[in-house]
């Protein structure tokens, strides 16, 4: 029942932000951030404490005000997911910018299939709806929800910004899916940095030990997938703008797996490249790295994850 309450309340919630002005949505969203900081809960002292890691050496104060544009930033993408089922594909276009991405339309353009690795920055549906304009078909994977309600409405969202999304579980042979649109010549993000199962690799991240999804490198090995890190971060936009913010979708360098070394190394050390990227990415706009749960090894107990994470 309190599943079912919950889900109610977040759909509701949805529908009445859409419907609310656009400036006033933004503003409640930001007042929710706010108070959601001054309470300093369990999420957004884990927010802080992820950060420190980002940030060694930062005072308690740098640190405190960090997380506090980070509360914004998380609190702004909500804001962007409940509205964007409604923006024009111009508004999609105009309110995101694209750095280094020769190489990604070069390998899409011989057809060879693209793997995406993103860290929870910035606002990864709004690359996704853009790059399914702009670069190819995106095929992604979410985790099911619960409520199925809830999983069913993020879903409802993302198709209709014209991502074909798959279920992380329940879904049928999901790899074997992945692998298909990549050898179609298919676009496949995943969001890669966190995954504390038993399948996730251990790397490195901000010298402390996190674990990695490994499908980015799975698949690259399987298909000859371009494999690219990709970094999101939110952008403050001129007056002139459809918008007050935008996003800059960041693609690094093609990552190339090892030819040498068995199939486990070769997946750790091609997952390794993409944290080293990724943290270049998240060291340049941490207020943007929307990670509210424990990441490092070192921060796990035997107690269940604290924090909220966006859905993935």
């Amino acid at each position: 029942m309190s599943d079912r309450f919950g889900s109610a309340f977040c759909i509701t919630g949805w529908r009445v932000v859409r419907w609310l002005p656009e400036r006033i949505a933004y503003l409640l969203f930001s007042v929710i951030a706010q108070f959601t900081w001054l309470r300093q809960g369990r999420g957004v002292r884990q927010l802080e404490a992820n950060l420190a890691r980002v940030m060694p050496g930062a005072s308690a104060f740098r640190l405190k005000s960090m997380a506090r544009k980070g509360m914004h930033s998380y609190m702004r993408y909500w804001c962007d997911a409940f509205r964007m089922q409604d923006w024009s594909a111009e508004r999609i276009r105009a309110t995101c910018r694209v750095e280094n991405d020769a190489e990604i339309r070069r390998a899409l353009a011989e057809g060879r299939g693209v793997v995406a690795a993103l860290a929870h920055s910035g606002n990864w549906d709004h690359a996704g709806a853009w790059s399914t304009r702009e670069l190819a078909a995106v095929t992604t994977v979410a985790e099911r929800l619960q409520p199925e309600e809830l999983f069913e409405r993020f879903l409802e969202f993302r198709v209709s910004l014209g991502m074909e999304v798959l279920p992380l579980t329940g879904g049928g042979d999901l790899f074997g899916t992945l692998v298909r649109r990549l050898r179609d010549g298919g676009f496949v993000p995943l969001l890669t940095d966190r995954d504390l199962t038993a399948s996730g690799v251990p790397v490195s991240l901000f010298g402390q030990t996190t674990k990695m999804a490994a499908g980015p490198a799975s698949l690259a090995l399987v298909t000859g997938a371009a494999l690219f890190p990709v970094s999101v971060h939110y952008e403050r936009l001129p007056p002139s703008a459809p918008a007050r913010w935008g996003i800059v979708v960041h693609f690094h360098p093609e990552v190339v797996p090892p030819q040498n070394g068995t199939r486990p190394e070769r997946i750790m050390a091609t997952m390794q490249a993409c944290a080293d990227a990724l943290a270049v990415g998240i060291t340049a706009h941490p207020e943007d790295w929307h990670m509210l749960q424990r990441v490092f090894l070192a921060d796990l107990d035997p107690e269940p994850g604290t924090g909220t994470a966006r859905p993935d």
